[in-house]
Parts: structure tokens; sequence; C-alpha cells
């Protein structure tokens, strides 16, 4: 593992608070590996042997069922997954991939334990993760269920403008397969509620998304605290679907004009 990339590391809120020699101890039996596009790093039911930090690259996780895969989010760096399978000791309930080339660093299980039985700091900010891991995902079931494909797709892109700073042009995150996946879609579904939603004050050329009519995209999502958030917990947590870490900011994002 390369030095540098200790700081950002320590700096993720579920290490930040950890004894220092703790943390040394931690990353010590840790190491990094870069990963080709389209490696499979995990397989639901498979023991949790590592936390998994990205570092470079992204992943997405996934499920299955009878031969049908659905996206369940898409790791950005710098974040973790899957937190809480690594601390109970249990099976993975999602298979991960790489998305691109990606370097990743894998932190044994039972070291990972250890360390939560004898460090308070610690233990504290593991369960601050994962009670803003189940936050987020009560949000997420609760769009899923009360809004129909139209109005979670217009929730979708108004939350990622929310996020980059109330911008009215950006690129998407994730590519629209995964993106119609996560939202409970098929491609072409998604595809048509893309074009449905020109006349609801947003507008999609390729990944780009333009906001036209941001009071009347807002007045269709009628965003809810309750679903929408914020919530800082949430994304401090590493889990906000469908993508994780953050919004990439391309070269060509503009800011609403004020």
């Amino acid at each position: 593992m390369r030095q540098e990339d200790l700081p950002e590391i320590r700096q993720l809120p579920l290490f930040r608070a950890m004894a220092h020699e703790n943390f040394e101890a931690l990353m010590e039996k840790s190491y990094a590996q870069n990963f080709p596009a389209g490696l499979e790093l995990i397989r639901q039911g498979d023991p949790a042997d590592f936390l998994h930090v990205v570092l470079e690259g992204s992943v997405e996780l996934f499920a299955s069922w009878s031969d049908r895969d659905c996206t369940m989010a898409v790791v950005h760096p710098v974040s973790t997954f899957i937190l809480a399978a690594c601390i109970k000791d249990a099976p993975y309930l999602m298979s991960a991939r790489t998305l691109e080339r990606s370097r990743l660093i894998l932190v044994p299980s039972g070291d990972l334990r250890q360390v939560f039985r004898g460090d308070p700091d610690f233990a504290v900010s593991v369960i601050n993760e994962l009670a803003a891991c189940y936050r987020t995902m009560v949000r997420n079931a609760k769009s899923l269920k009360l809004r129909n494909s139209r109005e979670r797709v217009a929730s979708y892109l108004l939350r990622q403008s929310r996020l980059a700073g109330d911008v009215v042009s950006y690129i998407l995150p994730v590519e629209k397969r995964l993106l119609a996946s996560y939202l409970g879609m098929t491609p072409e579904n998604l595809s048509r509620t893309l074009r449905m939603l020109e006349k609801d004050g947003v507008k999609i050329d390729g990944m780009r998304v333009i906001i036209t009519d941001r009071a009347k995209l807002t007045a269709l999502v009628q965003p809810d605290l309750l679903i929408d958030g914020p919530d800082p917990d949430a994304a401090s947590a590493g889990i906000g679907l469908p993508m994780i870490g953050g919004i990439p900011r391309s070269p060509g994002t503009r800011r609403r004009q004020a």
C-alpha cells in the first residue's frame, strides 16, 4: 500500500476517530490491489473476508436471483463496502464487480472485528455508519414503493443536481442501464420516461442532463425530507444509490446563475 493513500483512508468517517495505533495496525494488515474492468470482486453468499475501500475507479454492487441481476449501488472513491457483513461475520448479500480499472484496499474482516471490540471510538463510528446505511435503505425503499417510474426518475435527476450544488447541467454519473436497474425499470422503459420528462423541465442529451425548468421538475417530484433528505449521515456513510462516494464533477458542469 502506498503511504500517500493513508490520509484519504484515514479521513473516511469510519476510520477518522479510531486510535492512531489501531489504524496503523489495521493498515499494516491490509493491502492494495489493482483490478481490470469487468472483474467480479465478491459474490453474494460467499464469506465476507474483506472490507473493500475504493481508491480509484468504480464498482457496481448487484444482486442476483433466478438468472436476473439488479444494480444496488455504484461505489466511487473514496468509499467502503460492505461493512455490515464484515462486522457480523456473515455472508455477502450482494456481489460486486469493477466497472472500470480500479484500485482497492482490502481490509481483513477478522482484524476489523478485533479493532471493533477493542476501540470504543471506532465502534461508535461503525454503529453510526450502519445506522446511516439503514436510514438510506429505508429512504430508497420508500421512494421505490411510493413513487411511480416517472416520479422516481425525476427525483433521481433532481437530487443529483442538488447534490452537485443545484447545477443546471451535469453528466450522469452512471450508465443508463445501471440507473434503470436500480430504479426498477427496463432500459427501454427508462428511455421512454426520459423522453416524457422533457415536458416536466428536464432534457437528456446523451449522458448530459439539462434542467430547463427547475420549478416544474420540483412540482413533479414533490421532494420530501423523509424520503429525499438531506441526510448528512447517509452522505458520509458511503451508501447513496445508485452512486456512493459523491458526484464526479465534469468539466462541463455549470452552476445555477444567481
